[in-house]
């Protein structure tokens, strides 16, 4: 199968918006799966010449691509390798955070960004050590304007110890604006790419997208591979 899609789009089992993600990585840590998130997490490492990744945007071109599900283990990978981590749910339309992690969404990112809430107050805890994480909070009205407010930064910057790690899930570039708004905050940005669902012209709009906010492409994880030599689930394709 192509990487890219080049028949009518296939949508993807999308219970993640009703049930939240299944969190491989916590579950079966020992399997090829969760392996193939440490050795995504080990080349996103190496991607970034400049130093040391405290911030990632996680993103997709278009819905239903996998990249809650991939940020949501990404983030269970770097806590279990004892990285201080922070998954925020920027994703405020869909968001699957609280229902992943089973934790209340009465407070999160939107009561933060209209400040309702401080940072303080909202962060929960998880049942896995090192993850914490800030959920959507209520479906806000102005998701796009919340973020154009720049308070993301502060949030980001509140985890600035050297041992802080940010994952950012925010919707997919082609849908709203809201990824090239946070894309701006980040060290670094990955895209999900699902293989034989994206389709390849929707893929590269995305990037230029992202191109003309300037932010840092660390590189795209291709989800749903079957590659016979290796039987991957997830590949790594740095910039």
């Amino acid at each position: 199968m192509g990487l890219f899609n080049k028949s009518p789009k296939k949508k993807l089992n999308d219970d993640s918006s009703k049930f939240g993600v299944n969190l491989v990585a916590e579950l079966y840590p020992t399997s090829s799966v969760s392996e193939q998130f440490r050795t995504v997490m080990t080349n996103i490492s190496f991607a970034n010449i400049n130093g040391d990744l405290k911030s990632i945007m996680v993103t997709s071109s278009d819905p239903s691509e996998g990249k809650s599900t991939f940020s949501a283990n990404l983030a269970v990978t770097y806590a279990k390798q004892g990285r201080n981590v922070v998954l925020v749910d920027a994703d405020m339309r869909r968001p699957t955070v609280h229902k992943s992690f089973n934790i209340s969404n009465q407070k999160g990112l939107s009561t933060i960004l209209s400040g309702n809430s401080t940072i303080e107050d909202t962060i929960k805890y998880t049942s896995i050590d090192n993850l914490n994480v800030i959920t959507s909070g209520p479906i806000p009205p102005n998701a796009s304007a919340l973020l154009g407010n720049r308070k993301i930064v502060d949030i980001i910057n509140k985890f600035n110890k050297p041992n802080d790690l940010v994952i950012v899930d925010v919707p997919p570039v082609n849908t709203m604006t809201d990824a090239s708004i946070v894309s701006t905050t980040v060290d670094g940005t990955i895209f999900v790419l699902p293989q034989g669902v994206a389709e390849k012209k929707r893929a590269k709009m995305a990037v230029e997208q992202l191109k003309k906010v300037n932010a840092n492409i660390l590189g795209a994880v291709m989800n749903m591979s079957k590659d016979n030599m290796t039987n991957d689930y997830y590949y790594y394709y740095s910039k």
